[in-house]
């Protein structure tokens, strides 16, 4: 993603974790959306065609929703395309911005460790009950937030490091 001839090996190796994590997760974004988008029609077709609904699906749905949701948000953070206010970053000198984006990717990078912790707890603690309908455990609706909450904290603190070692080439960063 951001290789130059002065990044160290072990960044170059973060790089291609992160990458292969990243499609990974358009991935199973990717088939999430187009499996709800199937179930969605099977739905509409047992309602009004068969007269007999589905109910399931609504409760599938959710935990595809979930998988979308954060697994599309960690990929946001890693590809720097999530949504984000750069009016103040932009609107100051080149020095001052350099502070903001540090500033952001620390936060992103805590709020990221705060996700995985508080996520991994709820999924514990919901791990015993089922989701009705469906029957499988009611934790893995927590599950992608967990999972999202490593990947933000992995993928900022990779824009931290770049920063600080200035091979950051984010275009808002340091232009």
């Amino acid at each position: 993603m951001h290789d130059s001839p002065k990044t160290p090996t072990i960044l170059k190796k973060v790089d291609w974790v992160s990458d292969h994590l990243s499609r990974l997760c358009l991935l199973l974004a990717g088939t999430a959306i187009v499996a709800m988008t199937v179930m969605f029609a099977w739905l509409v077709f047992g309602r009004y065609v068969l007269n007999d609904t589905p109910t399931w699906i609504e409760q599938v749905s959710h935990l595809l929703l979930m998988v979308i949701a954060f697994l599309g948000a960690a990929v946001g953070v890693r590809e720097d395309t999530h949504l984000s206010v750069v009016y103040f970053r932009t609107a100051v000198p080149s020095s001052i911005r350099t502070a903001f984006v540090f500033l952001t990717d620390l936060m992103m990078a805590g709020f990221g460790a705060l996700m995985f912790i508080y996520g991994l707890e709820l999924t514990k603690f919901k791990w015993a009950s089922l989701i009705p309908l469906i029957q499988v455990p009611e934790g893995l609706r927590s599950l992608p937030l967990t999972i999202c909450g490593v990947l933000v904290f992995l993928f900022s603190s990779t824009h931290l490091v770049r920063l600080l070692m200035g091979l950051d080439k984010r275009k808002d960063s340091i232009e």
